[in-house]
This record gives structure tokens, sequence and C-alpha cells, in this order.
């Protein structure tokens, strides 16, 4: 794939990972490209390699590209294995290849490769590489969201190779639009280093970009303003949806039921509502939603005297993820010590100005008739 007359797309779609990261459920359909980049000029640069997995077919697209050339240098913007899983393989097909890095890349990577570490060149913010037509500028992005990443500028066709920035999962073969999984990749990925992406969004304002080439997901072009937008309010934890959203994590149904009411009574009050099972729902997924609705209601049983695992390991997932800036209702089910409500306010009164309502609905098997006007408490509070 051609993204300027110098610049080729030589990366891979993998559509047969089964979990992303060991942790994302990656279904066939959607799948996840590893990008990598070549440009071609007096001195040829490859934009980084792929996951181990897919070596032999980048390996063969760099050839095809190359046609017999040899790059002169590796640009490493990022030492996670899904980038840097073939610069071992590339470093001896090429040992006269000079490698390009930050300089805490540079220090990292005997932990990674076998190589003399004397071909590698750790550059520091703003400094360039002339390519000949083509001049590198250099910045490091930090916590974006490994310590040692960095992006380049491409100053000649003003391209952004901007790592694992704007990001998204989904194979390029499969054409998703970019926005129906940016954010699931970005609030589960990056979504802890708001502030770091904050940093890297104010030096690409300075700037002029028309393309930015990620390591996954497609090539931006066209209305950048769009996909930069996004970002700043992903990384000001800010949120895209003014409604409620209702995760449940019910064992046998009746706090399921007692959420799926409620939710209902929110709609029918006006509110925007989406409602999600904890228990059959990807905790991936949940993590998002959470993270795109302005508020939120947690309902959940007692388990074992603590809280659901189901609950549980929602919240511990939104903790790590530095998640913050919301509003949070309460319902707690247990038949004859419910301490859900307890447990779950503890763990979400430690995180950054998020709310958790006074009002809280406590159950006792199944919803009676003196959980109404707790109900109808939480309810004018959600909705105030």
């Amino acid at each position: 794939m051609e993204v300027t007359n110098s610049i080729k797309y030589v990366g891979v779609d993998d559509t047969t990972l089964d979990y992303f990261e060991s942790q994302y459920p990656m279904e066939e359909e959607v799948g996840i490209s590893y990008n990598s980049y070549v440009i071609l000029d007096d001195k040829i640069a490859i934009m980084d390699t792929v996951d181990k997995r897919c070596s032999d077919e980048w390996l063969k697209n760099v050839d095809d590209v190359l046609e017999g050339k040899t790059p002169d240098y590796l640009i490493v913007q990022h030492l996670e294995p899904d980038h840097s899983g073939t610069i071992q393989a590339l470093v001896e097909k090429f040992p006269n290849m000079e490698i390009v890095c930050s300089a805490k890349a540079k220090a990292m990577m005997p932990q990674f490769f076998e190589f003399d570490i004397s071909k590698v060149k750790g550059v520091a913010e703003g400094e360039t590489l002339e390519l000949g037509s083509h001049t590198l500028q250099f910045m490091m992005a930090p916590m974006v969201h490994w310590p040692e990443v960095m992006v380049t500028y491409d100053q000649c066709d003003k391209v952004l190779f901007s790592a694992d920035g704007f990001g998204t999962f989904g194979a390029i073969k499969n054409n998703i639009p970019w926005e129906q999984e940016a954010s699931h990749y970005y609030l589960n990925i990056v979504g802890k280093y708001g502030a770091s992406v904050q940093g890297l969004l104010k030096k690409a304002a300075a700037l002029d970009i028309v393309m930015i080439c990620p390591l996954h997901g497609p090539v931006l072009k066209d209305d950048l303003s769009f996909y930069i937008n996004k970002y700043n309010i992903w990384s000001s934890y800010e949120p895209e949806i003014d409604g409620i959203l209702v995760c449940h994590a019910s064992a046998h149904g009746n706090t399921k039921k007692a959420a799926e009411d409620f939710a209902e009574e929110l709609k029918a009050a006006g509110a925007k509502v989406k409602v999600l099972d904890l228990c059959r729902e990807d905790v991936s997924e949940a993590v998002e939603k959470c993270f795109q609705y302005k508020k939120i209601v947690l309902a959940a049983i007692t388990y074992d005297g603590a809280l659901f695992p189901a609950m549980q390991d929602l919240i511990y997932h939104l903790s790590i993820k530095n998640f913050q800036n919301r509003t949070i209702g309460i319902i707690e089910n247990g038949s004859w010590g419910p301490i859900a409500g307890k447990k779950m306010r503890e763990q979400l009164e430690t995180m950054k100005d998020v709310t958790v309502l006074e009002q809280q609905v406590t159950l006792k098997t199944k919803v009676h008739d003196e959980n109404k006007a707790q109900f109808e408490e939480l309810k004018k509070a959600l909705l105030a």
C-alpha cells in the first residue's frame, strides 16, 4: 500500500490472534494490524517492525518494497513486542543498518535483543535525521504508553508516525471504521496515561500534519481534527455521552432484574441509558463504556462476604486505568448480610474526582416495597 509516493506501507494483519496482550479478545472479523512503513529516499528508513507471529510475511513485504536495496536505518518508536518482535531478524538480515530510537529505548534494548548495542543511536527531543528530501524530526512521548516511546514527524510529506497513539483494534483488510474500535483500544491500552497524551497533543499542535500513521489500524487522512478531538476528550477524562450506564453483576437474576427495571425507569424519565451484564460482557468493553458515560450505576451482590467477582473485576480495571471525573450510584444485594455497597464505595472513593452518591439501594434477595423509595431517591440524584 502506498501512503505517499515515497512512503510505503509494509505492515501485516493478524486475524488468528485469540487475545491481544493475552487479555483483550480478538474476533477474526476484527483482528489487529501491526503497522510498519518504509521511507524511500537517498537513505532508506524502515519505521518499526512487527510481532514475531508475522515475521515472515513482514520480511517479504519489506523485500518487495526494497527491490534489492539495503535499508540505512531502522527507526524504533516503541519496544513493545508487537512492534519490535522482528528487530533481531532484521538486524541479522541487514547487519550494517543503523537503529535509531530514544535514549531510553537504547538503554532497554539489551533486555530484548542480542546484538551489538553500538549499532544503536539514541536521539533526543527535536533531533533530526536527514534522508535526502525527507527530514525526520523526533519527539519524545514517554508513557504513551511505555517510557521509551517517541514519535516521528516527516517534514517533507508532513506525516506524523504516532507510535501507539491514534491506534485501534481492527485488521486493515477488515476495513473497520476508526471510531468503532479506537476508543476500545485507547481506553484499555493507553487510557491510564491521559496527562502524557495531553503532552503529546500539545507537541503535535505545533506541527503541520496532513496524515497520521499509527502502529495499529488505518492511516488517518482528511479531517484530522476529528481524531485529535477524540483523543483530547479521552485523555482529558471527559465523558462523551451525557447519559447513564447501568452495570449489573447478578448470580441468580434478582439483581439483574432490579437493575434492568431501574434502567427502564431512568429511560421513562428522559435519560439516555445503556445496560451492561458484567457476567457476560468482556471487562474491556465495560471499561470502555464506563469512560464514555457521564454517570454510572453499579448493581452487584454480596458474595463470600465480599463483592461479586465480575463487579470486583470491573472496579479493579477502572482503578488501574486512572478512571476519574464521574458520578456513580450504587445498588447492592445480599440475602442475609449485604455489604457489596460498602465494598464498592470503599474502592470508588479512592479514585480521583469520582462522586459516589449517598443515595443507595439495598436489596435483600429481591426488590421489596420498602425499596421503592430508595430507587426513587437514587433516580432523583442521578437525574439532578
